[in-house]
């Protein structure tokens, strides 16, 4: 505006062009300024009523106008905009000629080729102006578009790429992924440990960007190439139980595709340590037999008490009538019968799996209640049994008979271990919603070796044992929300602790 080219008096410049761009691609803050500005530098060169005129009808025709034009053209594609703006600007242009045309007749003046063609060029020129300023602030403005997409899809690939590294170092399986060409883009600790590996490929990094048949070792690493070579040739999975050495895998195979065209693009193999699934089943069906064979010896040793108890009534009637010379005799077949018949009694009990009749109780009563039976029993041994009850312990649903059974079972099994002198040491504790009870010996102790069958039916260290107490008073403690542990050392004893687990409604 200030260096504007003077025709007759009436001044040509492109003043209207940034002040067009400005206001349609800045919004209405940006048209209020650029107003402002042109209003205030325009005022001063205000020298004749005509251009007062032209000015107040610019201010009053083509502001409104803009004001009207901004919303639509902002949600216009590219090329629409080029249209509006080429619009707007041939409106500025008819309004430009309309104020020449009034000016040079105010002014007496007359028209000439040259004027013609300055206003001619003028107008031209606007017009060429405001279309290549669109076409090129669109041109830019895509390209940022497309430059923030393509930044946007970059970080959102390098986070899938960053979640499937760690899902891939995360997971509990091997994983091994190649590419279409057979080389190794992913992998994970897990693989290194899992496959038959070479020895310089021991660190999963050390794998990347091998050829896969170059990791493996001869013999066990075998299958697993075949499988790759499978999946890179399009077979989709494959799943092959697989022994290396004493461990057991499930080897899976997968082939790789791409979403669109549907092509090879790679294969992954993974690994699953299924050891501990496999001796699991072993152990089940080897559970099933046993529960089965279990409940066929609990009917047959229930059938076998009725002739026995007739054995012995007629052992028993037989004795009166013998001479007092063989009495000996009868009275160790009788106690044979007598012992055979709590075996089958303690069988039964641990066969059966009835239910019970559970009430609150408490543990103390118990322990009180059998302690003088117990101190008959220690004494007679030479024996000293030491109690230490805790205070204020909670009763527990319990049934009262089975209880018992345990705590006898567990104490006198403590008392038969040790020599005389021995000391039997008894405790109760509560804590964290526990009930623990504890009945520690001086016996000669448990080896690992011992342990580890403590608990199976008729194992016994004992040489009168029938080796079902022990696993009974194991069901009866599960039976009652608790569990039984064996804390022991050879030569200084060993400890029982039966620990009951407190329901959060059952807590007093």
């Amino acid at each position: 505006m200030l260096t504007a080219t003077n025709v007759y008096g009436y001044d040509v410049d492109f003043r209207l062009i940034p002040y067009l761009l400005g206001s349609l691609y800045g919004g209405l803050p940006t048209l209020a300024v650029l107003t402002f500005i042109y209003i205030a530098m325009r005022i001063p060169m205000l020298d004749s009523i005509w251009e007062i005129v032209s000015f107040i009808l610019f201010t009053v025709g083509f502001v409104p106008l803009m004001l009207f034009s901004i919303r639509p053209f902002e949600r216009a594609s590219a090329l629409l905009k080029e249209y509006k703006g080429i619009l707007l600007m041939s409106v500025l242009m008819i309004y430009f000629i309309i104020t020449i045309t009034g000016y040079i007749s105010i002014s007496e003046a007359s028209w000439s080729f040259g004027l013609v063609i300055v206003l001619f060029l003028s107008v031209s020129a606007s017009l060429t102006a405001i279309w290549l300023s669109i076409f090129m602030i669109e041109s830019v403005k895509e390209k940022k578009l497309l430059y923030d997409e393509v930044k946007r899809v970059s970080a959102n690939y390098r986070n899938e790429v960053e979640k499937l590294q760690q899902f891939i170092d995360e997971t509990s399986f091997g994983v091994i992924v190649v590419d279409r060409e057979g080389l190794i883009t992913h992998s994970n600790e897990m693989a290194a440990m899992m496959f038959s590996l070479r020895l310089e490929f021991k660190d999963a990094r050390q794998m990347l960007g091998i050829a896969f048949p170059h990791i493996f070792q001869s013999g066990y690493g075998d299958a697993c190439v075949k499988l790759l070579n499978q999946a890179l040739n399009g077979k989709k999975s494959s799943l092959v139980p697989f022994a290396a050495g004493d461990k057991i895998m499930l080897l899976t195979t997968i082939s790789l595709r791409t979403s669109i065209t549907d092509q090879n693009a790679g294969a992954a193999l993974l690994a699953q340590d299924i050891t501990e699934l496999s001796h699991l089943k072993d152990e089940i069906g080897r559970m099933e037999r046993l529960s089965l064979v279990g409940q066929m010896a609990a009917s047959i040793t229930h059938e076998i008490r009725n002739p026995m108890a007739v054995i012995r009534g007629f052992v028993q009637l037989i004795q009166e009538r013998s001479p007092n010379n063989q009495q000996e005799y009868f009275r160790i077949v009788i106690e044979e019968l007598d012992r055979a018949n709590m075996i089958i009694s303690d069988f039964l009990s641990l066969a059966q799996n009835r239910a019970l009749t559970m009430e609150p109780a408490s543990l103390h009563d118990i322990i009180n209640d059998l302690i003088p039976l117990l101190n008959a029993d220690a004494n007679l041994r030479g024996q000293t049994i030491e109690v230490e009850l805790c205070e204020d312990l909670p009763l527990i649903m319990m049934n009262n008979r089975e209880i018992k059974q345990l705590f006898l079972n567990l104490a006198r099994n403590g008392m038969e271990a040790m020599s005389d002198k021995g000391l039997l040491f008894i405790t109760t504790s509560y804590f964290e919603r526990k009930v623990e009870l504890r009945i520690a010996d001086q016996g000669v102790g448990i080896s690992p070796e011992q342990m580890k069958h403590l608990f199976e039916p008729f194992f016994s260290t004992k040489t009168q044992g029938t080796g079902l107490g022990l696993p009974l008073c194991l069901s009866i403690a599960e039976r009652h929300n608790g569990r039984i542990d064996v804390e022991s050392k050879e030569g200084e004893g060993t400890a029982f602790v039966v620990t009951f687990f407190l329901q959060e409604e059952k807590a007093s």
